[in-house]
């Protein structure tokens, strides 16, 4: 990286940074079958304890699904549950596939991602479909994602444990998220950081790899 001389890691977020995602679309499934005085309660379960348990791993899918039930007092089945929830991945566009294994062959990867179960499984099938075969298993060194390790961004230990894992010093290490309070957290343990804050901005950061 020429600008970046000392940058020896490469850790990438997972949505809108890889993988565009758009949370309205979980919402408007949501809205179709919820009375309108429920609306203002879906976007607040995105805040809400069942999600980040979920994503912490502290709950497991079936207490997910119960916990979606509870909290809209609703009886949705477990399948409409996860189509729903997975309707806000929409698709890794091919030019950032492409950069991916451009960089693997310079660079060590990571991906860090708030994420959980039910996601995780459809994110790695779109990957192992898009990919060249066998290619999805070894791209990423490694995968920190938040419902294995217990932990979210922005919290400074999930960013302490990724650099202990790699064995990296911070500085070293060059972070991508969309959110700048993910950032923040990143820089508060020496990480270096990029915003990328529109969809060619990945593309872009890299030019010609």
């Amino acid at each position: 990286m020429k600008n970046h001389p000392e940058i020896q890691f490469l850790i990438f977020d997972l949505g809108n940074v890889i993988y565009d995602i758009d949370y309205q679309r979980t919402f408007n499934k949501l809205y179709a079958q919820l009375p309108e005085e429920k609306h203002p309660l879906v976007r607040d379960f995105m805040v809400s304890p069942v999600h980040f348990d979920l994503e912490t791993g502290k709950i497991d899918a079936p207490t997910f699904r119960d916990g979606v039930r509870d909290y809209f007092s609703v009886d949705w089945e477990d399948n409409w549950i996860d189509e729903a929830w997975n309707s806000l991945l929409v698709d890794i566009p091919q030019e950032r596939l492409d950069l991916l294994l451009k960089l693997k062959e310079k660079y060590p990867l990571y991906m860090l991602s708030n994420t959980n179960s039910i996601h995780f499984k459809i994110v790695e099938q779109i990957f192992a479909q898009k990919l060249p075969e066998a290619a999805w298993p070894t791209l990423f060194d490694h995968l920190f994602l938040s419902h294995k390790m217990g932990l979210r961004k922005p919290g400074e230990d999930i960013y302490r444990q990724v650099v202990n894992t790699i064995g990296a010093k911070p500085e070293t290490c060059l972070f991508f998220d969309d959110l700048k309070e993910n950032l923040l957290g990143a820089e508060k343990v020496g990480i270096k950081t990029c915003h990328i804050d529109h969809p060619k901005a990945l593309i872009n950061f890299f030019g010609n790899v």
